[in-house]
């Protein structure tokens, strides 16, 4: 079993402005800053075997601020968000109202959740062969955190997108 920690990155420029990022490479705001600081000390005193993230900016600057070296700090693209095509970068309510259209059916020019979920159980596997009975911190993106009810929690990718989203201080998850 693996017990993963899931917090999503911190804010960013384009979530103050309300857009959408997907794969756009965006930097994390002021806020994003003292958030990923704040990240660092409510889990300061916890102990992982690494800390994953996606290779966006957004997720790999939110471990290093807060963490810095206390934990190796693993980039892996197969937790980026879902790659919204051409809708990157548009308002972040188009997107959201579109969603529900792109769980098998991929963006135009990008892809579906489904998809980005196959991925992600791509990376599961991976850990869980490799991280055994190990606890670690993952630093996603929604789609990263919908891909985990999904696989491990069982819920449908249609429902785990569909669910109302309110941040919280961690999600734990077990990976059997």
């Amino acid at each position: 079993m693996v017990e993963i920690i899931f917090e999503p990155h911190s804010t960013t420029l384009d979530n103050e402005n309300h857009i959408s990022s997907g794969h756009n490479d965006v930097a994390l705001s002021e806020l994003g800053v003292k958030q990923s600081g704040e990240l660092g000390a409510r889990r300061g005193s916890e102990t992982f075997t690494a800390v994953f993230c996606s290779d966006l900016q957004r997720s790999y600057k939110t471990a290093a601020i807060a963490f810095g070296h206390k934990f190796p700090i693993i980039q892996d693209p197969r937790l980026r968000e879902c790659d919204y095509g051409d809708l990157t970068c548009h308002p972040s309510s188009e997107v959201d109202a579109a969603k529900p259209l792109h769980i098998t059916t991929p963006f135009p020019h990008g892809e579906s959740y489904g998809q980005a979920a196959v991925r992600m159980g791509e990376f599961l596997k991976d850990l869980k062969s490799k991280y055994d009975g190990r606890r670690v911190l993952i630093i996603g993106h929604r789609a990263t955190q919908y891909s985990l009810e999904h696989w491990i929690k069982g819920v449908s990718v249609t429902d785990a997108v569909s669910a109302p989203w309110t941040w919280q201080p961690g999600w734990t998850y077990f990976l059997t």
